[in-house]
């Protein structure tokens, strides 16, 4: 196979940090992160014990920071985000973008994260030797009404199965080619099982 497709999961496997928190502590600050991780600690730990839905728990948290905010707003603070964050990525897995994808048929990050605040990351660090084509960012998108946050989820979480689903829906099947997928945590299993290659955490040192 000559044509090659590239997955990268993006909070721990092209990052060295869940963006999430990150994010809060970014565009909410220190202290109402620790407050608001206080007041749901009784469903992220259900959560974590798989008792309680993780987009559940997610949208509640986001819901809580977010809801009715102007989506022209939230833009400026994923961009202003992501602006201050290339420490955040892995340096390796940057270079691997850069000298690996050159010439492939597709190069994507398929997230569980907001797509609002792992774009520009895409777009501004990932991808910038020549050959290696633009990034396609599939992540959980955000309901709007009237141009305003709603705390809702506009697509199912982006995550396990929901990943093999969105990467079909948006590059289609391609049997002529090699997928290749990287991942690091529960939520990747299906993606790296999907692929032709799976890569579990290769980016750590």
């Amino acid at each position: 196979m000559s044509k090659r497709i590239y997955l990268f999961d993006f909070d721990g496997t092209l990052t060295s940090r869940d963006t999430l928190i990150e994010f809060i502590a970014y565009a909410c600050g220190r202290r109402r992160l620790l407050l608001t991780l206080a007041l749901y600690a009784p469903l992220l730990i259900l959560m974590k014990l798989r008792l309680y839905p993780n987009y559940k728990a997610k949208q509640r948290v986001f819901a809580h920071l977010f809801a009715q905010m102007p989506l022209s707003r939230f833009n400026e603070l994923c961009h202003g985000f992501a602006a201050q964050g290339y420490h955040l990525l892995r340096q390796e897995a940057v270079d691997y973008i850069d000298r690996e994808c050159r010439g492939a048929e597709a190069v994507a990050i398929v997230s569980a994260s907001i797509d609002n605040w792992v774009r520009p990351f895409a777009d501004m660090y990932l991808g910038k030797t020549d050959g290696v084509p633009p990034v396609t960012v599939i992540g959980t998108q955000v309901e709007t009404a009237d141009g305003v946050l709603t705390g809702r989820f506009a697509t199912p979480n982006c995550y396990g199965a929901e990943k093999v689903r969105r990467v079909r829906e948006a590059l289609g099947d391609c049997p002529d080619a090699e997928t290749i997928a990287f991942g690091d945590s529960r939520g990747d299993k299906e993606l790296l099982e999907y692929a032709d290659k799976g890569h579990y955490r290769p980016f750590r040192n």
